[in-house]
């Protein structure tokens, strides 16, 4: 097998496995940091022997058994790393601790994926340490691959993910799902960071592209394992919904250009069918837990992005049922981001009219200073009054604000369009 062949087997059962490694090696030496160190060693020697001895039958059981051997070898040799362990409560048993690591190993580990997540996600760290380290332990990235999604410099990255693993062996974070009242905190933590990492990748807030697909593709993967770990909560399904209906548009959001597509102009027999019906069936499982009604707001989304999916042409659409769900949307998260999108929904429902006061009330709120979207919505409802004099100048300002490329050549085109 060549070098290259070996390096994408690698890279490919990284993908896959480095997830599983990092969580069960964290349950066994109680710190993260150190689980991906030994983990790392494991790659290091796949990166090293599959070349000549060429790939394993069972991958992951290699890596995995390269990883226990590190453990042992550090357990034998390091009196400080035995202290460490017995201090964790994580002493291993025998007297090589070869049978305590496989007694661990034997065990399932989907707990232990849940609880890599709650230590990923956990609220000590900042939200762009929380997103790096999720991307890194649960999504296998590289330190180059995340900074190259997020346009940040590789340094940047690598002191987030650095800093992130020392505040959470400092602040002595357990390796565990938390119980009762802080398990409700912690899950929207979580669901926050897979939620984050889903729209940078649909909607890229810098650089060239539109999208980064291959951050939603990410996101919906760890939304799916979460689905699985957690069945019963309502607003895990809610979002992987939200994400798959929101995926179904890809193939229509971007012209052959690169540009983007306006969901009105966008052909939807290029939407996803497939993802439509997956994504359906979270949202009537999430549905289907409490109430009925959604009244959550991953759930309340993906009940918009569902009568976006139902609706076979633009002018189809429910608007006023998507008007009435962003109002409950609205109050439950208070968001003025969500409050503008309503103003869309209405205007769609009962014209600009009715939108430019919602609007209008917006420009007020400190949470909308530098948001693009404001004066690019504003102006839409101001160039379908005839009031195209305002109009560019509020496209031009949104035009200003944003820093993707791609957004700023379809402001720029609707600048032209208030020229006439």
């Amino acid at each position: 097998m060549s070098h290259t062949d070996a390096a994408r087997a690698v890279e490919a059962v990284w993908r896959i496995e480095s997830a599983r490694l990092v969580a069960v090696l964290t349950r066994m030496v109680g710190d993260v940091g150190l689980a991906e160190e030994f983990s790392q060693d494991a790659l290091v020697s796949a990166l090293e022997k599959w070349p000549d001895e060429g790939v394993p039958d069972n991958p992951g059981a290699w890596l995995t058994t390269v990883a226990k051997r590190r453990v042992l070898d550090r357990w034998r040799r390091d009196e400080r790393f035995q202290r460490r362990m017995v201090d964790l409560g994580r002493e291993l048993a025998e007297h090589d601790g070869r049978d305590a690591f496989d007694a661990v190993l034997e065990e399932g580990y989907g707990d232990d994926l849940l609880k890599l997540m709650f230590v990923c996600c956990h609220p000590v760290l900042s939200t762009d340490a929380r997103v790096a380290l999720t991307l890194r332990l649960l999504g296998g990235l590289t330190t180059d691959e995340i900074a190259r999604a997020f346009l940040v410099p590789r340094p940047t990255v690598a002191q987030r993910i650095v800093r992130a693993k020392r505040v959470l062996t400092r602040r002595r974070v357990p390796f565990e799902v938390p119980v009762a009242e802080e398990r409700d905190v912690r899950l929207a933590s979580v669901l926050e960071v897979v939620y984050l990492v889903f729209n940078e990748g649909y909607t890229a807030t810098s650089g060239s592209e539109w999208m980064r697909p291959e951050l939603c593709e990410e996101a919906m993967r760890l939304g799916r394992i979460l689905a699985e770990l957690l069945p019963k909560e309502r607003e895990v399904h809610g979002l992987v919904a939200l994400m798959e209906l929101h995926a179904s548009r890809f193939r229509a959001r971007v012209g052959a250009d690169g540009d983007p597509v306006p969901l009105a102009e966008q052909d939807r027999s290029r939407w996803d069918r497939l993802l439509i019906t997956r994504g359906l069936e979270s949202l009537y499982r999430a549905l289907s837990i409490g109430l009925g009604e959604p009244h959550e707001p991953y759930t309340l989304q993906a009940a918009i992005a569902a009568e976006h999916a139902r609706a076979a042409a633009h002018e189809d659409t429910d608007w006023e049922r998507i008007a009435g769900l962003y109002l409950v949307l609205s109050r439950v998260t208070g968001s003025p981001v969500v409050e503008l999108n309503r103003a869309v929904a209405v205007s769609m429902a009962s014209g600009p009219v009715a939108a430019l006061g919602i609007v209008d009330e917006l420009r007020e709120h400190p949470g909308m200073v530098g948001y693009h979207l404001l004066p690019a919505v504003r102006g839409d409802l101001l160039l379908r009054l005839g009031r195209r004099a305002e109009a560019r100048t509020e496209f031009e300002r949104a035009a200003r604000m944003t820093r993707n490329e791609r957004e700023r050549a379809l402001l720029a085109d609707r600048v032209r369009d208030c020229d006439g």
